[in-house]
């Protein structure tokens, strides 16, 4: 039932973003506009998983997975009523409010219930998370056509107002005392958890490029609208397949190994996209990038989940979840500006260098544990290493 909601979630925003190039056309709206679209939900879910989302670690888990889908709801409809700039913005920000609110609640509710397989059971949130991503730019592909721009969202606000009062009945015990503090960024002076965010911006640094271009770079390459939605769906399908696997490599390999080598490999990626000359050469190089990530990217989130107190995980995953959605959102502004002024090799290049330089950082702050795996309750029993001094 959490798989669902995280689909869910996810549905609504895929998408979105299958049909920027659609938007685009129909309604008149820049490349830039549409990377602000795009942006300004990645803003607001940093406001709530930084803000909202602690409250999870308060006894309120399941209250704001809850409250979290229906406010998705609000947005889908909103954004299926919109035809112009601002209407399209608000959705956008309403969705990034609720995404961002249930996000770090879920994952708290997978780790303690069963902290021995933190990396199994984070995988499958992100293999539940990427099918229901993967599966609307499918229900875009199906609907657009013959019923227009607004059906697929109004479909998935559908599907996700029948799965409020299944989910609203779920079972959460919560097993650990709440913290004292309201908010989690006191947690950034533990010197891994800080490292584990950096690389997990790295990750949204590449989401946020590869969201707000694909579907544009494709179509201004003269590729056919149904390779773009395709390859969409296409390279979702490793993350479906793998997300389980590659969290259990994450924990018995160490997150940090696994995210750098992850990471380093999607620079190289990202480099390549922006130097190809068609869109199928884009495609077939999103097919290789698609198995890397899929083995890959839960690992930032395991490596939090194993460096910070049981107690606190809610509001770690909100930090590492808002940093990284600021971060997606700052970028998909930047690259959709860049794409218009200076090209597609010169956005493409700016993720790769930036990514690398993430990675970089990461690796430094997390040094001292760069090697950490296994049990989140014997790794949070040792004294972390601590980036500053109160």
């Amino acid at each position: 039932m959490l798989g669902l909601v995280g689909g869910l979630l996810a549905a609504g925003y895929g998408a979105l973003f299958a049909m920027l190039d659609d938007i685009r056309d129909e309604y008149g709206i820049s490349e830039s506009a549409l990377g602000g679209v795009i942006g300004i939900g990645f803003i607001a879910g940093f406001v709530a998983q930084t803000t909202i989302a602690p409250l999870a670690d308060r006894g309120h888990a399941r209250r704001l997975v809850v409250m979290g889908l229906v406010i998705n709801v609000v947005s889908l409809v909103a954004m299926a009523a919109a035809t112009t700039i601002v209407p399209l913005l608000l959705g956008r920000f309403v969705m990034g409010i609720g995404v961002g609110m249930a996000v770090p609640a879920l994952r708290r509710i997978v780790i303690l219930a069963d902290p021995d397989d933190i990396g199994r059971n984070l995988g499958r949130l992100l293999s539940a998370d990427v099918a229901g991503f993967a599966a609307g730019p499918a229900i875009a592909a199906v609907l657009v056509g013959p019923l227009g721009i607004p059906a697929p969202f109004l479909v998935t606000a559908a599907a996700s107002a029948i799965a409020v009062p299944f989910i609203a009945r779920i079972d959460v015990s919560e097993t650990v005392e709440p913290p004292t503090q309201r908010l989690a960024f006191d947690l950034l002076r533990i010197r891994p958890f800080a490292g584990a965010v950096a690389l997990g911006c790295a990750v949204f640094l590449m989401i946020g490029t590869f969201d707000a271009l694909w579907s544009v770079a494709l179509d201004d390459l003269g590729t056919a609208e149904w390779i773009a939605n395709l390859g969409i769906s296409l390279f979702a399908l490793p993350l479906v397949i793998f997300g389980s696997t590659g969290g259990r490599l994450a924990q018995r390999v160490g997150p940090f190994r696994v995210a750098t080598v992850g990471l380093l490999l999607g620079s190289g990626f990202m480099l390549m996209y922006g130097l190809v000359p068609t869109g199928v050469a884009m495609f077939a190089i999103a097919m290789v990038h698609s198995v890397s990530d899929g083995l890959t990217v839960s690992s930032t989130g395991v490596a939090v989940g194993l460096v910070v107190p049981v107690e606190r995980q809610a509001g770690a995953q909100g930090v590492l979840g808002g940093m990284q959605v600021l971060v997606a959102g700052v970028t998909a502004v930047i690259a959709g500006i860049t794409y218009d002024h200076a090209g597609r090799t010169v956005a493409y290049t700016v993720c790769a260098i930036l990514m690398f330089t993430l990675v970089g950082v990461g690796v430094w702050l997390a040094r001292d544990q760069f090697g950490v795996r296994g049990d989140p309750e014997a790794n949070a029993a040792a004294p972390p290493a601590v980036a500053a001094a109160d």
